[in-house]
C-alpha cells in the first residue's frame, strides 16, 4: 500500500564510518511515516545492508517512495556495501560532529561512490550527525560547511536524538533528485535501479462531447 500513487522509486543510501548514528537517522524518519512503529534507542549495529522505505510528497513533484540503504560502517564491509553503489541515486555522507576520524573518512566514502558511478551521477547530502552534544564536539560548523563546499555538495546538521533536520534532510536529498530528474539532469535507465518509474503520469483526458437532440419536432 505504501507505494500506491507514487510515480517514482527513488535509491537513497547512508554512508559512513561506523557508529556515526546512520542508523538512528533512518530509523527517526521511518518512525515520522504514519503507522510506524517507534525506533529503538539503541540499534544494533548494522552488519552488510538493511533497508527501509518511506513514501513521500514532494513539495513541488509528484508522491515518490524512497528505498533507504543502511549500511554498514565497518571495513570488513565494505565490499559488500560498494558493490550497492552503482545502484544509487542520492547518498547522505553522514560524520559524527564529536568523532574526528569520522569527517575525515567523508572523501573516502565519496570518492567509493563516484568511482562506481555511470553517467548520471548521484546526489550528496553531507550531514554532520549528533548536533545536539555540543559539548563533545570536535568538528565546526564551520569546517563542515567548508568540506561539502569542496566537494560541491550541501551540508546540513541533525539529530536523531531529537529529531532536528531529520525530516529535512530527507526531503531535501528527495527534492534535489526529482529536481535533477526534471532538468534531465538524470536519466531513466533499464539497467540502473537509483531511479524506477512505479506509475506513468496520467495525461488529462479531454471530455467527450455529447451531441443533444434537437427540440422535437413531432
Amino acid at each position: 500500500m505504501e507505494a500506491e500513487g507514487c510515480r517514482y522509486q527513488f535509491r537513497i543510501a547512508l554512508l559512513g564510518d561506523a557508529a556515526v548514528g546512520k542508523t538512528s537517522l533512518l530509523r527517526c524518519y521511518v518512525a515520522g511515516a504514519p503507522g510506524a512503529p517507534e525506533p529503538e534507542a539503541e540499534p544494533e549495529p548494522t552488519v552488510g545492508v538493511d533497508f527501509y522505505r518511506r513514501a513521500l510528497q514532494l513539495r513541488a513533484g509528484p508522491r515518490v517512495k524512497l528505498q533507504l540503504w543502511d549500511t554498514a560502517g565497518h571495513e570488513r564491509f565494505r565490499c559488500i556495501t560498494r558493490s550497492f553503489y552503482r545502484n544509487v541515486v542520492g547518498v547522505l555522507l553522514v560524520f559524527d560532529v564529536t568523532n574526528r576520524k569520522s569527517f575525515e573518512h567523508i572523501r573516502d566514502w565519496h570518492q567509493d561512490v563516484m568511482a562506481t558511478q555511470g553517467p548520471d551521477k548521484a546526489i550528496f547530502l553531507l550531514i554532520g550527525h549528533k548536533s545536539d552534544l555540543q559539548s563533545a564536539r570536535c568538528v565546526s560548523t564551520q569546517e563542515a560547511q567548508e568540506l561539502a563546499a569542496s566537494l560541491g555538495v550541501a551540508f546540513m546538521e541533525t539529530s536523531a536524538r531529537n529529531c532536528c533536520n531529520v525530516e529535512l534532510a530527507f526531503d531535501t536529498l528527495a527534492d534535489a533528485i526529482q529536481q535533477a530528474l526534471q532538468q534531465g539532469d538524470i536519466k531513466l535507465q533499464e539497467d540502473w535501479g537509483g531511479v524506477r518509474l512505479i506509475h506513468k503520469a496520467q495525461s488529462p483526458r479531454s471530455p467527450s462531447r455529447k451531441h443533444h437532440p434537437g427540440p422535437c419536432q413531432c
